[in-house]
C-alpha cells in the first residue's frame, strides 16, 4: 500500500517546505492505562529538541548495528513520548542508506520491545497510521516532485545518466514511497538521515543533505546543535565527521 505524506499528492507543488513541514502531530493517546502526549517537534530555532535528539540517537545507532546502544535508544525514545509507528517508520528509512540487514535488525529490537510490552498488558503508544494514497498515485511523478521541493531544484547530472536505474529508485522509492509515509515529516526525516549519514560514515552524502536539512528548514545553529551532540552523545569519531562536513557546507554556502 503507498501512503501520502502530508497529502503530498496535492501540496507538493503548491506549498513551500517550510509550510508543508509546519505541522506535528499533538495532543495525547493511550499508552497502557495512561494518556501518552506524543513528542513534538521543537519550537526552537537555534537548538533541536527532544524529539529529533531521539530520532537521531536511534538512527546512529541503528546505522552502525549496535543493539544495546540501540535498544538503550529505543526504550528512552518511547519513555519520552515517541510512538512505535514513527520509530518503525524511522527504522524502515535507515534501509535506504544502511541497507536491509541494519534496518532488519532494528526492527526486530523494535518489534522485541513491542512484544515485550504486550506480554506485560503494558503495550505501547502505536501512534496514528500512514495516510493512504490515492490508488492512482504516479509514484514515479510524486517522488520527483518530493525530491525536486525538498532539494530545492531538479535533480540531475552525470551520475543519473550514467545510472539511470539508481535514478528510478531514488524518485520512485526513496523520496517516493518511503517519504510519502506521513507518520513523520520531511524535517524529521532528514535529521534520520543526517544522523545515520554521519555515523556510518558517508561524508560525501552528509554534505549533500546538510544542504537538504538546511532547505527544508533546519537553521544552521540546529544543524550546528546537531553536530555537537553527536559527538557528546554518539561519540567522538562521529561528531568530528558531522563537524567536519558541516564546516564544509557553511563555508561552501556562504
Amino acid at each position: 500500500m503507498k501512503f501520502c505524506g502530508l497529502k503530498l499528492a496535492v501540496l507538493a507543488l503548491s506549498c513551500s517546505a517550510g509550510l508543508c513541514l509546519a505541522a506535528e502531530s499533538e495532543g495525547a493517546v493511550s499508552a497502557g492505562t495512561q494518556m501518552q502526549p506524543i513528542l513534538a517537534a521543537t519550537t526552537s530555532t537555534t537548538t533541536l529538541g527532544a524529539r529529533e535528539y531521539a530520532l537521531v540517537k536511534v538512527a546512529a545507532y541503528a546505522a552502525q548495528g549496535k543493539i544495546p546502544e540501540l535498544k538503550a535508544a529505543l526504550e528512552q525514545a518511547l519513555a519520552a513520548g515517541m510512538t512505535v509507528n514513527e520509530l518503525k517508520s524511522e527504522l524502515e528509512q535507515i534501509y535506504a542508506y544502511c541497507g536491509f540487514p541494519r534496518s532488519l535488525t532494528a526492527l526486530g529490537v523494535l518489534l522485541g520491545l513491542v512484544t515485550e510490552a504486550e506480554q506485560q498488558g503494558k503495550p505501547l503508544n502505536m501512534g496514528p497510521e500512514p495516510t493512504p494514497l490515492p490508488e492512482d498515485t504516479d509514484i514515479r511523478k510524486l517522488g520527483t516532485e518530493v525530491q525536486t521541493q525538498v532539494s530545492g531544484a531538479p535533480v540531475q547530472g552525470p551520475l543519473f545518466d550514467f545510472s539511470p536505474n539508481i535514478d528510478s529508485y531514488l524518485k520512485e522509492h526513496l523520496f517516493g514511497d518511503i517519504f510519502a509515509v506521513d507518520v513523520l515529516s520531511f524535517k524529521d526525516r532528514e535529521i534520520i538521515t543526517i544522523a545515520a549519514l554521519a555515523s556510518l560514515p558517508a561524508p560525501a552524502q552528509l554534505n549533500s543533505h546538510y544542504r537538504i536539512a538546511h532547505n527544508v528548514g533546519w537553521t544552521l545553529e540546529q544543524l550546528q546543535d546537531f553536530a555537537t551532540y553527536m559527538g557528546k552523545e554518539i561519540g567522538a569519531a562521529e561528531g568530528k565527521v558531522a563537524q567536519e562536513v558541516l564546516d564544509q557546507y557553511v563555508k561552501a554556502a556562504q
